[in-house]
């Protein structure tokens, strides 16, 4: 029986502990029509999670410079310190899904409140979600004239209000209409045109292996496979076996998703299912430095495990970084600047809390704040108390985050 709503969690169902393969990395590129994406990783779209804030605070934790050293010889890094389309940890960037009918009724500069990207962002793909091939044709329409390096369909979000539109998976129940779909928007746009969908709509209804067929008979350029069911939910553990079966049943691109928590994980992925390129969702809020860790990984054999003082500078720099953003949204029309920061917060402190020792009295403090500035003064505290002075005060060159990444210009 499916559950009358969805909502991402924060842990996963006893997981599964990968050992790491041999010889088996995350791949170094993936090419996605002209787009190539380097490292082959992507930050999933999620709603509510992947504004342009995250993204950019993403795309800076991603960094990873360290030139390291194994028996004695020098090997040059995965990502170089210079940020660019390619030298990022994370290989592609995803917007939150958001409605098609909404892009093509909304006023232009309302939409730059769901379509806004920074330079630094590229290469970015922007999601959409709906059931009317006309109006998804449009949104992604617009979707290319802002300069988005590609466009991506939603048909995974299992959340009852977007499969009750017949929109996420509730489309899976009907190919032919997303075939219709995968016409009419291969027609309008001419940059690349993914889509990411789940196995199907329950155990007894897997169509995975069909649509891949299909978005590729239709011309995408390539398909993201979330292994888990529409009736699962985020729940159980997600079947990468079928990840397998699309990879050979199509010679596009093929992007798994599910389960990726780690390294070990996504390196697993990859031995398993010979995917093209790991996508990873609700492991990056809560450890952001997941990407730089696979990077490194793949270059050195080993990635570093972060300390105290780095979530602390991370959660710092993401804080300030939203607070910057909202300043700088001001002279805007209402409708279009941020929304609640102080909300904002206090959401992403349940995740960048997790597994912080004592992270449960933070939380508490942060959702009693009632501005910004008592958010940080909280945040100050709490890990002042928890190291030494020495490890609690940065200076400039000690942050994780150039102060470039805190400015919106």
């Amino acid at each position: 029986m499916a559950r009358r709503g969805f909502t991402v969690k924060k842990n996963w169902d006893n997981p599964v502990e990968h050992a790491m393969p041999e010889n088996v990395r995350v791949p170094a590129e993936m090419r996605i029509g002209p787009v190539r994406v380097a490292p082959a990783t992507v930050l999933a779209p999620m709603a509510g999670v992947t504004d342009t804030v995250f993204r950019r605070f993403i795309r800076h934790a991603s960094l990873f410079t360290q030139e390291e050293k194994r028996d004695g010889e020098s090997l040059a890094p995965a990502v170089e310190a210079e940020i660019t389309n390619t030298q990022s940890g994370c290989g592609l960037l995803m917007t939150e899904f958001t409605s098609a009918d909404g892009l093509a009724r909304m006023r232009e500069v309302k939409r730059r409140r769901y379509l806004t990207f920074y330079d630094d962002e590229h290469p970015i793909a922007a999601q959409i979600f709906g059931s009317n091939p006309e109006t998804l044709a449009e949104a992604a329409r617009i979707i290319e004239d802002t300069g988005f390096d590609s466009v991506d369909l939603n048909l995974g979000c299992p959340a009852k209000r977007v499969v009750g539109c017949n929109g996420g998976s509730g489309l899976l129940r009907d190919l032919p209409k997303i075939g219709d779909i995968f016409r009419a928007v291969r027609k309008a746009v001419t940059i690349p045109f993914t889509v990411k969908f789940r196995m199907g709509w329950s155990d007894q209804q897997i169509v995975c292996v069909e649509l891949a067929r299909m978005a590729e008979s239709e011309g995408l350029n390539a398909v993201a496979l979330h292994a888990r069911t529409r009736e699962q939910g985020y729940s159980g553990q997600a079947q990468w076996q079928w990840i397998a079966a699309v990879k050979q049943a199509v010679k596009i691109p093929v992007i798994g998703n599910g389960d990726v928590r780690t390294p070990e994980d996504a390196a697993a992925m990859v031995a398993e299912t010979g995917c093209d390129a790991v996508m990873i969702g609700r492991a990056a809020p809560a450890n952001p430095w997941i990407f730089r860790q696979i990077a490194q990984y793949t270059a050195t054999g080993r990635y570093d495990v972060p300390a105290a003082g780095d979530r602390y500078r991370m959660i710092r720099a993401y804080f300030e970084m939203l607070l910057a953003e909202a300043e700088a949204s001001q002279s805007l029309p209402r409708d279009a600047r941020i929304g609640d920061v102080v909300g904002k917060m206090k959401q992403f402190a349940t995740w960048f809390t997790h597994g912080v020792p004592g992270g449960a009295r933070l939380r508490a403090a942060i959702y009693q704040a009632r501005t910004g500035s008592d958010v940080l003064a909280q945040v100050e505290e709490f890990f002042s108390a928890q190291q030494p002075a020495a490890d609690a005060t940065l200076d400039d060159e000690a942050q994780a985050f150039p102060e470039a990444a805190l400015v919106c210009d």
